[in-house]
């Protein structure tokens, strides 16, 4: 099994969309105003977006993307005018991560883990 895309919610396609370019994101689908879906620029997984009429009154999704050089990456979103609530710092789960959330309160998380993100010391 493989994972496809991720598909998350949003009450403004088109503006979401600028958002997620900004994070990196390559379009490949544009079907306003329901509906656009993306490319990561590294490995086969896709994410969507698609059009609700009402946010949930608090968004359980979080989203990570994981990048190799996070101060970097971060610092070049902080440049084009991102917002984040939290900077890179290190976790004790031996990830390097930053915060921020979408235009709809959905969390996003930006992070290196390396080789720990699917062998940390205490793996089964």
């Amino acid at each position: 099994m493989n994972l496809n895309q991720v598909t998350v919610p949003v009450l403004n396609v088109e503006k979401s969309i600028e958002f997620y370019k900004e994070l990196g994101l390559k379009l490949i689908v544009k079907a306003l105003p329901h509906y656009a879906r993306f490319e990561c620029p590294k490995g086969d997984s896709t994410f969507s977006l698609h059009w609700v009429q009402a946010a949930p009154k608090e968004s359980s999704i979080w989203i990570y993307f994981e990048v190799e050089e996070l101060d970097k990456y971060v610092q070049q979103l902080i440049d084009k005018g991102i917002r984040f609530e939290e900077l890179p710092s290190d976790k004790s789960w031996l990830w390097r991560e930053s915060r921020l959330k979408d235009l709809d309160n959905n969390q996003i998380i930006i992070y290196s883990a390396g080789h720990n993100r699917k062998n940390p010391p205490w793996k089964i």
